[in-house]
């Protein structure tokens, strides 16, 4: 069974950093897509960031470009979300997520994980 488990979450000062991971297991064929989506409460779950094998490019939301930062770490089978100059709009549960073809967009993903929680307050 593929798992995705998403952790780094927490509460943070606005202005403040944290970092997310998400460890991939139970998944031995390639992925082609990896990515970092979020939902606030009462808004429908959006792209943050993806990492896309079929072009090797990583992409950002325009709302988090310039301060989020994703990478991978292949050996560890693990994404990670650098977040900096966090503002309370960032608040959201943070979900990992892979897809099979390359596609990054909210449904296009295959495999999600739980999910972590960052409140980002003022």
């Amino acid at each position: 069974e593929v798992q995705l488990v998403e952790s780094g979450g927490g509460l943070v000062q606005a202005g403040g950093s944290l970092r997310l991971s998400c460890a991939v297991s139970g998944f031995t064929m390639d992925y082609y897509a990896i990515g970092w989506f979020r939902q606030a409460p009462g808004k429908e779950r959006e792209g943050v960031s993806c990492f896309s094998l079929s072009d090797g490019r990583t992409s950002y939301a325009d709302s988090v470009k310039g301060r989020f930062t994703m990478s991978t770490d292949n050996a560890k089978n693990t994404v990670y979300l650098q977040m900096n100059s966090l503002n309370t709009e960032d608040t959201a549960t943070y979900y990992c997520a892979i897809e099979v073809f390359g596609e990054c967009g909210v449904n296009d993903m295959d495999h999600w994980g739980k999910g972590t929680l960052v409140i980002v307050s003022s």
